[in-house]
């Protein structure tokens, strides 16, 4: 069977500087009915794992590691035998959540990382935080972009370890050079494409220096 991708939606909460907030997370799932990667285990790593529907898991990448993020990542690792994967820039961030376990694989800019066939090339696009990776499978079509790009527009730089001018030219660099038809497969909320936010990307752009 080809790669898809799924897409799970996991509620818990997202806490930095001293605030802790509600939040949804997707969690998306890339591969064949025999295997798979994780992006960004949410919260809930039984359900994660129920949804991979007993494929093997070999890999759960890490978009960042804000704690929405990364809570389940070493509980699914553990259920499942899978390697963590993380830029190493977001350690410092990785060790509030997980001061006493390491992610297993360094993530860098320009990584291939192939799951069922499909190559899922890593742009490192730091800005909403130090390690932030996207990862883009040309051959389905899509980039996931964690909490770089929304739908809207970029991610939140108001807490720490964030900075606006960064993550502008890592959305520039990266992102907007990608085809317009791009899906764009997001840390919340909806999906949407490079071509649907470029046109509103120019404020922002524009903002960010």
């Amino acid at each position: 069977m080809p790669a898809r991708v799924d897409h799970l939606v996991t509620h818990g909460t997202f806490s930095l500087d001293g605030g802790t907030w509600e939040v949804d997370n997707n969690v998306w799932i890339v591969g064949d009915d025999e295997e798979a990667i994780v992006i960004d285990a949410a919260h809930d790593a039984e359900a994660v794992q129920a949804a991979l529907d007993g494929r093997t898991l070999r890999a759960v990448v890490c978009t960042h590691a804000h704690d929405d993020h990364v809570a389940a990542a070493p509980a699914l690792a553990a259920r499942t035998g899978a390697t963590i994967h993380l830029h190493p820039d977001d350690l410092p961030l990785w060790r509030l959540t997980h001061p006493t376990t390491a992610p297993d694989r360094d993530l860098a800019d320009g990584q291939v990382l192939t799951i069922a066939g499909v190559d899922l090339t890593v742009l490192h696009t730091p800005g909403h935080a130090p390690g932030a990776v996207c990862l883009y499978a040309p051959d389905l079509g899509t980039v996931f972009t964690g909490d770089t790009l929304f739908q809207g527009g970029p991610g939140a730089t108001g807490r720490s370890f964030s900075d606006f001018p960064t993550l502008v030219d890592s959305i520039r660099d990266k992102l907007l050079t990608l085809p317009p038809e791009t899906r764009v497969c997001t840390g919340h909320g909806e999906s949407t494409t490079i071509g649907q936010e470029a046109p509103h990307l120019q404020e922002w752009l524009d903002r960010g220096h």
